[in-house]
Order: structure tokens, then C-alpha cells, then sequence
């Protein structure tokens, strides 16, 4: 893969959510609880064999309402620049998304979840389990959002 060779990448569904609009998406979806309903398309039904046992799963998708970034940002939490890859921004160079939601219900290709912060009609890129002995790391720290975040970040 040379440095200039673009990816192409197909959605396996889509998102359908109350946000229709980047405004009305709260910043962090696991203080939601809102449910959202990912629609995985037909042809990938039966990956999804056995998700229903997990209580949550992690959804990687394409932040595709994102236009353009800067690679120094401002976030929410404070006024000083960071660099745009020590945050979770949605406006990216490769704008992909990632969250960690709780699996509300499975009917057939339909994935009710809670905790979504995408907007509606958001592409699916992939569904993975979130398993904590895996995705969980241990002395983790958290740079500049050290004390921002209050009880959420140590």
C-alpha cells in the first residue's frame, strides 16, 4: 500500500437514530438513554449469530455529515488547542467513529442499543463485542483530559 492509495470501505448497515442532525447528538451517547436501532444489511444477518449474548458491543461507522478538520481543535471540555488525534472529534482526515453502546434487543438484522451518539443515517462500518478482560486496559492514562472529565476520567 503506497501512502496516497485511497480505501474503499462497504457499510454492513445503518443507523437509525432520534439525532437527525449533529446538534441535537449529545457529546458523550453513553449518558443517553435514548435507543437507537442498527439495521445490519440482509446479506450480513447471520454474522450476527450469538451478539444477543453479549450486554454490549462496540460500532465502528463513518461520521458521514463530517466535512474537513484542523489538525489543532478545540473540544467542549477546555479552550486551549490539542492535537486533533489526542481527541475524539468528528472531524477527521479518516472520519470514523467508534462507541462503546450497551445491546438493548436483537430482532433478526435489527440491533436495538443504548448509548449511540451517531446521527441518523449513519453508515455501519463494523459490530464488534466489547469484552472487558480484552478491551479494557490497565494503568491507563488520559494526557489532558486528566481532572476535565470529573468521576468519568481518573
Amino acid at each position: 500500500m503506497t501512502r496516497r492509495q485511497s480505501l474503499e470501505l462497504k457499510p454492513i448497515g445503518i443507523i437509525h437514530s432520534p439525532y437527525k442532525n449533529t446538534e441535537q447528538a449529545p457529546y458523550q451517547g453513553h449518558k443517553s438513554e435514548d435507543i437507537s436501532r442498527i439495521e445490519v444489511f440482509r446479506e450480513f444477518e447471520e454474522g450476527l449469530q450469538d451478539i444477543e449474548g453479549f450486554s454490549h458491543i462496540i460500532v465502528i461507522y463513518w461520521f458521514h455529515k463530517s466535512q474537513g478538520y484542523h489538525l489543532l481543535v478545540k473540544t467542549p471540555w477546555d479552550d486551549s488547542l490539542h492535537g486533533l488525534f489526542a481527541t475524539r472529534s468528528p472531524h477527521r482526515p479518516c472520519p470514523l467513529g467508534l462507541t462503546v453502546v450497551e445491546l438493548v434487543a436483537r430482532e433478526k438484522n435489527i440491533l436495538k442499543v443504548r448509548g449511540l451518539d451517531a446521527i441518523d443515517g449513519t453508515p455501519v462500518l463494523d459490530i464488534k463485542p466489547y469484552i472487558p478482560s480484552i478491551d479494557e486496559g490497565s494503568s491507563i492514562k488520559v494526557g489532558w483530559l486528566k481532572g476535565k472529565l470529573g468521576k468519568e476520567i481518573s
